[in-house]
């Protein structure tokens, strides 16, 4: 039942025979074929038919529900047996926001130094899409804001507090300040995250508390888009502090501390709350809070 329970997970995510049957590496037919098996075995309808996917019954959004738990308590088992028998090894994915991936750089490469048989894959997500990645089994772990938005029924570790620097050519004026006020970006050309972002968000309810007006000319999902932007010394953009010094690094850009906010955003490690989780992921828990800076 666990593969019938996997293709009902990836139906609810995808939205579409097709895409979920692909998601799986399935035909469609053998999708189809198994959800009808599974509604079979439960005895109710689970999926709304019509010329396309029409949504989750009731039952089937009940039924959901059971079939991340199971499915992700089968994986948790197997993973523990895995361990058992190779010590810590396996894949480990974490979803990340694009402002806090060199935290996640830093996490991970303490982290397969310590465990050589664990292998890292890390996407850059919103805040969002991890939370649904965390809740579909499609992500072990994610680095987010902790304190701005809902998160749900999630384990966290406080990481370190989200402090702000503009990040300039060495010509711009600002470039020579020891430290900016907010109010002192009106009118500066801007390069910013995209206002999916919540860094966007963030930044917006900063701009407003300062009373400023700002448009970003700019806008993208990656921040190497905007130093890239930044290099040609047509925009100046604000980025956390150690992302910031890390892409101004050999770029000739001048990076100056933002003034302080009266509370930063804390960004952490989430995970779904389960027990137990998973050896590797339990280890790596262990290893975000090893890293926590003073919050």
């Amino acid at each position: 039942m666990i593969d019938k329970l996997e293709m009902l997970i990836a139906l609810a995510r995808e939205e579409h025979f097709g895409r979920a049957a692909e998601s799986l590496g399935l035909t469609q037919p053998t999708l189809s074929a198994g959800i009808k098996q599974l509604e079979a075995q439960l005895g109710v309808q689970l999926v709304w038919r019509g010329s396309r996917f029409g949504g989750l019954t009731p039952e089937g959004q009940r039924v959901l529900i059971w079939a991340r738990q199971i499915v992700g308590d089968a994986r948790t088992m197997r993973e523990e047996m895995r361990a058992v028998r190779q010590g810590l090894s396996g894949e480990v994915r974490l979803a990340v926001i694009p402002t806090a991936l060199t935290a996640a750089s830093a996490l991970s490469a303490g982290f397969a130094a310590a465990h050589p048989g664990v292998r890292f894959t890390i996407l850059s997500r919103t805040s969002i899409e991890i939370l649904a990645m965390l809740e579909n089994l499609e992500a072990d772990a994610g680095i987010t804001y902790l304190d701005n938005e809902p998160l749900g029924r999630v384990a966290t570790v406080p990481l370190y507090r989200e402090e702000y620097c503009l990040v300039c050519t060495q010509d711009m004026p600002l470039a020579e300040k020891v430290e900016i006020g907010w109010d002192e970006l009106e009118g500066l050309p801007l390069c910013l995250l995209t206002p999916d972002m919540q860094n966007r968000r963030i930044l917006n309810q900063n701009f407003q508390a300062a009373g400023v007006s700002v448009t970003a000319s700019v806008e993208a999902n990656s921040t190497v888009v905007l130093a890239a932007h930044v290099v040609t010394g047509r925009w100046a953009t604000i980025l956390p502090n150690k992302l910031a010094r890390f892409l101004a690094a050999g770029n000739g850009l001048s990076v100056v501390p933002m003034a302080a906010q009266a509370r930063a955003p804390l960004v952490g490690m989430v995970a779904l709350h389960r027990d137990p989780h998973t050896p590797v992921l339990e280890a790596l828990i262990k290893a975000a809070g090893a890293m926590r800076e003073a919050v």
